[in-house]
């Protein structure tokens, strides 16, 4: 599976105004508090950071800035700085929403715009993978601030999507594994296996434990040794698969549904890095039936839990509707099952 990095180049013949436009859309992304960088290609070596200099315009826009030339490189960056400066756009994507490239023209990019010196000007055949060229004018940046948002929002829906049920919890309040429960004919985890499988390209099953032979088929990842709990499976699963979607689900949520999934979906957007659901009245968010962008997964390797992502501002925490809110319903103690399967008895009567 393969994530395509937010990397949107702009290119262009000297003096038709490509660090303008970039320090444009850098301050419309940054208004949006999203988290950007810019690499700007340096044709004729490097210069100190003066006021005035174009790596300053786009620092002072919001932007992180790296400068490469073809024997150094150079970055100006807001904390927390990209880790390294090999392979400059796979380093940094990790840590910003988007990724402004100025010229580099012959480095194809998805989204590269090329601007003209006149209206219908074409690109140079050095100019590899334009996808727009851009007359000069007036209306030169709405319509690229149009074509970067558009952009964004696709690449945030088109990411690849698995999901991981953790199981192998101890059970104690239950006295029994709770994912091998029965409900209606089947396990707890034959329901909700079912359930999340339509909305993924992969569901793996997380941790230790007895799995029904429906499921023996299904790819199993043991937990990471150095954590504990869920966060065990989870980076478990997002190491095994750093460049997805994660939607990570509970073994205890007999009652989920698709349209709860849909809408948990339905939130991914430029600069959400998960989604932990608060539901109304709860002490604290869901992060057991939650979305969990690739980028998630470096904030996870810091946390104690995976609840403390709910302090990062690229986390939200939206309450689901009512109609869908019994899909994040826990079930962990024996009361709890009875009340469940006397719920069940009533509905058929109805």
């Amino acid at each position: 599976m393969t994530t395509a990095l937010p990397a949107f180049g702009v290119c262009g013949w000297s003096g038709t105004g490509k660090t303008t436009l970039l320090a444009q859309l850098a301050r419309h992304l940054a208004a949006r508090r999203l988290r950007v960088a810019a690499v700007k290609h340096a044709a004729h070596g490097l210069d100190a950071d003066r006021p005035g200099k174009d790596s300053v315009l786009l620092y002072r826009a919001g932007a992180d800035v790296v400068m490469a030339a073809s024997s150094e490189t150079r970055q100006h960056c807001h904390p927390p700085a990209a880790p390294s400066l090999a392979a400059v756009v796979e380093q940094l994507a990790p840590w910003h929403d988007v990724i402004l490239v100025e010229g580099f023209k012959s480095v194809p990019l998805q989204r590269k715009l090329w601007l003209s010196r006149t209206p219908g000007e074409a690109p140079p055949p050095a100019a590899v993978g334009v996808t727009h060229a851009l007359a000069p004018g007036p209306r030169r940046f709405e319509q690229a601030r149009r074509l970067l948002d558009n952009w964004l929002q696709e690449l945030s829906r088109s990411t690849p999507v698995c999901g991981g049920i953790l199981i192998g919890g101890r059970s104690q309040r239950m006295g029994r594994p709770k994912h091998l429960l029965r409900h209606g004919g089947r396990t707890w985890l034959e329901q909700i296996a079912q359930t999340v499988q339509p909305f993924v390209g992969q569901l793996v099953l997380l941790g230790a434990g007895e799995v029904p032979a429906t499921l023996r088929a299904l790819a199993r990842l043991p937990d990471v040794p150095d954590q504990r709990g869920p966060q065990a499976g989870m980076l478990a699963a997002m190491r095994w698969q750093p460049r997805v979607t994660w939607l990570f689900v509970a073994c205890d949520l007999p009652r989920i549904s698709g349209e709860a999934l849909q809408w948990l979906l339905d939130t991914r957007a430029p600069g959400v890095w998960a989604t932990l659901p608060q539901l109304a009245g709860a002490p604290g968010p869901e992060p057991l039936l939650a979305h969990y962008d690739w980028r998630a997964g470096r904030l996870l390797e810091h946390c104690r839990a995976p609840a403390d992502l709910a302090r990062h501002p690229a986390v939200i925490l939206p309450t689901p509707p009512t109609a869908i809110a019994d899909a994040w319903r826990n079930f962990n103690t024996t009361a709890d099952l009875k009340q469940l399967r006397c719920s069940a008895r009533a509905r058929q009567l109805v």
